[in-house]
């Protein structure tokens, strides 16, 4: 076997190897950030899901704390006391005083 066929032969596995290893590099590029199912989308909705599952749990709780309320709520005194310390209302012949800290006041 001569020399220059040799370096042919070692040439041509040269050129195979170049061709696949150049087509794996293009396919990892590609799937990494060219293609709609990227990993960079997938990393971007990832973030997403996880904000969006945290605020699920704030929402429940808030949802809870309704419940609770509500519950609480379905007794007329306590459906009285509620309205008259949120939103001011009062009867009829009564006068209200709001006292408030000396703090508060500017």
């Amino acid at each position: 076997m001569s020399f220059r066929s040799l370096w042919e032969k070692i040439n041509a596995l040269n050129k195979a190897y170049l061709l696949y290893g150049t087509i794996s590099v293009g396919f990892i590029v590609w799937m990494f950030f060219l293609d709609t199912h990227s990993w960079i989308i997938h990393s971007e909705l990832n973030q997403e899901i996880d904000q969006l599952e945290k605020e699920r749990e704030v929402l429940q709780k808030i949802i809870q704390e309704d419940q609770k309320t509500i519950e609480v709520l379905q007794n007329e005194d306590s459906l009285e006391r509620f309205a008259r310390e949120n939103y001011g209302h009062k009867k009829s012949n009564e006068t209200v005083f709001i006292i408030e800290p000396q703090d508060s006041l500017k």
